[in-house]
């Protein structure tokens, strides 16, 4: 061990960052806490969370992750802005980890790093976006006021942002590759009841279309493999998350889909390395059981640290 090692190192500073970084600097270690952009994480982008134990009448994404970040700072969290670019393990039982910002070297680490949204693959799309394909309704739906928008996806998140854009434009099409949604019971009934909002079913986006613009989408029907055409100003995107592990691969074990592969104390293979939130391969991916993680990996760390 050296004497210029922080007790715990936290990449990642969105729900599940925040809550390691509180429950490490509470138990009197030294904990810095490193991100690359905005603390919150993809949360902040949420207008409203009604689904958060204690807001009984909801809270908004960002209000939320100030009061987190507020917390862990008043029990002594340091956080760096700072960009991960590489980890190694030392021979002294060490981590250095290698950021934008310079070199840390730690005894324990959590890997907070979160994921983001997948893109869709059609074609336009990257060329689009930022000029009516986006991945947060709540970011940019006040854009498109009494315009057609269209959501492509059928989970939870595609739901509750169709929702969502239904009280600020005239229409909503849900796109969808199968016949039912994948969203919560009560997100369906919500927006089955919905005017505004209408569905396609088994149907994919091939193409999103425009020049400065969005105008529209090439659609195609996969049950008879018909294609047509859809006007709209704008498109959300939820396919999916995409974790951020691209400089983990080689180290640690990962899915196919490049989500950290941990045991029940959320340690990854390698001793004093732990992963916690959206960026671990888990059945449910919520701010619940983001804090869940964080708490469990710090308390996991403080144990490892006690090894040494």
């Amino acid at each position: 061990m050296t004497s210029d090692a922080y007790d715990v190192l936290i990449i990642g500073g969105g729900p599940a960052g925040l809550t390691a970084g509180l429950y490490a600097a509470r138990a009197r270690l030294a904990t810095l806490l490193l991100e690359k952009s905005a603390l919150g994480g993809q949360v902040i982008k949420t207008e409203r969370i009604e689904n958060y134990p204690g807001c009984d009448t909801g809270i908004s994404g960002f209000e939320l992750m100030h009061r987190m970040e507020q917390q862990a700072k008043y029990f002594g969290l340091s956080i760096t802005s700072a960009a991960l670019e590489s980890i190694m393990p030392l021979q002294d039982r060490t981590i250095l980890v290698a950021t934008s910002e310079g070199e840390f070297r730690a005894r324990s680490l959590i890997i907070a790093t979160g994921s983001e949204p997948r893109l869709l693959g059609a074609a336009g799309e990257e060329r689009l976006i930022g000029r009516g394909v986006s991945y947060c309704a709540t970011c940019d739906g006040a854009f498109f006021r009494e315009k057609e928008v269209a959501v492509v996806g059928g989970g939870d998140a595609a739901i509750e942002e169709a929702l969502f854009l239904s009280r600020l434009v005239k229409k909503v099409h849900v796109i969808h590759r199968r016949d039912q949604l994948r969203a919560i019971q009560i997100l369906q009934e919500r927006a089955r009841a919905e005017d505004r909002i209408s569905f396609i079913w088994n149907t994919v986006v091939d193409e999103i279309l425009g020049d400065a613009r969005v105008s529209s989408l090439r659609l195609r029907n996969l049950k008879d493999g018909s294609s047509f055409s859809l006007a709209v100003d704008a498109v959300f995107i939820y396919v999916g998350l995409r974790p951020n592990t691209g400089c983990l691969a080689g180290l640690i074990p990962l899915t196919e889909e490049g989500f950290i592969v941990t045991s029940e104390l959320l340690e990854t293979q390698l001793p004093g390395i732990f992963a916690a939130g959206d960026v671990r391969k888990k059945l449910l991916r919520q701010i619940t059981t983001a804090v869940g993680d964080g708490a469990t990996a710090a308390f996991a760390a403080e144990k490892y640290l006690q090894t040494l």
